[in-house]
């Protein structure tokens, strides 16, 4: 992911020796100049104990002093987080922690515990639900409880509406799907890190710029005061440890939470680099804020966008490039450039039709979709079944 070469980067620059892993050994991050090495592991999803054996491998034999994880690796990592905290500091919850935040309906149920603001939203777990659900909103907006990057996604409203038909949605009650009134306004998303749930970091950001309405591939920061007051209290509740991120809608009476990642997202390219590492390694008595106004794109997803629908989008691609720093400008660090063409050739194989089927594609060692983990404890397996019965 992009974010994780610039928390990579950013990590280095301020002074840290970092060393990558990956399941993939062409993985761009792997091969910046800013590491000290890097190593392939077992497949997180296909080979949990392999891979948290390769982690306290690497752990032991280069002295690792902190394991940050980057994407939903972070899943399989936490649930051994007892396991590798006591080699190693890890920023990361514990896995009943981090399940919580990333099914979509057991986020739903705390932040409206908390008295938070968010949609008016229905569960479905069937067919015949998910029909009788989205009839009672004339608009609405659902998507699957474990979902990620603009992927599975049913409305009948906005830019999106139609691009998935209501018969290829098939909710059950260990993968349900969330149904919720349609709110009118701006996404708006955000990053932070946390320890021992106080934030250390936060970064909320714009959207100008997204590929086929999905996956974000240009960045602004701006005032991020209200967002911040929403999530502490998420936070704090859980006590949670590592990165989180937010997604939001602006309404003329505030902000409205949509859902959340418990892991990095493209927010952190916006963070210098000693507030990143500060904020993930060293935290001080306040969080760390970015500015607004500071702007950072993809230059190659916003030159291929400007080739997308009959070119329409080419002369504001152009216009962008120019005026807007691509997140590669000034580390001098050619190679995960051409990892990233030889990565997506390898990927394209499977799925270059569809943006969808490529990100699944490109995720799929590293995501989790809510199934059980290899090795899990018998207390997180009974998570898994409180969170499918609505009652964790």
């Amino acid at each position: 992911m992009p974010f994780a070469l610039g928390i990579i980067r950013k990590l280095a620059d301020a002074g840290h020796e970092v060393w990558a892993s990956d399941d993939y050994g062409m993985s761009p991050g792997s091969h910046s100049r800013f590491l000290a090495g890097h190593f392939v592991t077992a497949s997180p999803r296909d080979d949990t104990e392999g891979f948290i054996g390769d982690l306290e491998r690497i752990v032991a034999e280069q002295e690792i002093e902190a394991i940050v994880p980057a994407f939903e690796e972070v899943f399989y990592i936490a649930t051994r987080h007892d396991r590798l905290a006591s080699q190693t500091r890890l920023v990361a919850s514990p896995f009943a922690t981090l399940a919580r935040l990333h099914d979509k309906a057991s986020f739903q149920r705390l932040v409206t515990r908390l008295g938070l603001p968010t949609p008016s939203t229905v569960v479905a777990c069937s067919d015949d639900e998910l029909t009788e659900a989205i009839e009672r909103y004339p608009r609405y907006f659902a998507r699957a409880a474990f979902s990620r990057g603009g992927v599975s996604l049913l409305t009948n409203t906005g830019p999106l509406a139609g691009s998935m038909a209501i018969g290829d949605c098939h909710p059950t009650e260990s993968s349900p799907w969330l149904v919720q009134q349609f709110v009118d306004g701006p996404t708006l998303c955000t990053y932070s890190t946390v320890h021992d749930g106080k934030v250390s970091g936060h970064c909320m950001y714009r959207i100008p710029r997204q590929w086929r309405h999905s996956t974000g591939i240009q960045f602004e920061s701006i005032d991020g005061t209200e967002s911040l007051s929403l999530i502490e209290p998420i936070v704090a509740e859980l006590g949670y440890t590592g990165q989180i991120s937010f997604d939001f809608v602006q309404t003329p009476n505030g902000l409205t939470l949509i859902e959340c990642n418990p892991r990095a997202t493209d927010g952190a390219l916006l963070m210098s680099s000693d507030a990143i590492a500060g904020a993930l390694l060293d935290p001080g008595p306040e969080p760390v804020s970015v500015a607004a106004g500071e702007q950072v794109q993809l230059d190659l997803a916003v030159l291929g966008d400007g080739f997308s629908d009959h070119m329409k989008h080419l002369p504001a691609s152009i216009a962008d490039l120019a005026r807007i720093h691509d997140a590669d400008d000034g580390w001098h660090d050619p190679l995960p450039t051409l990892y990233s063409a030889l990565a997506l050739a390898h990927f394209e194989g499977r799925s270059l039709h569809e943006h969808e089927k490529l990100f699944i594609a490109m995720a799929g060692d590293i995501s989790w979709d809510g199934e059980p983990i290899e090795g899990m404890s018998a207390a997180d397996s009974r998570l898994l079944a409180e969170l499918a019965e609505g009652s964790a």
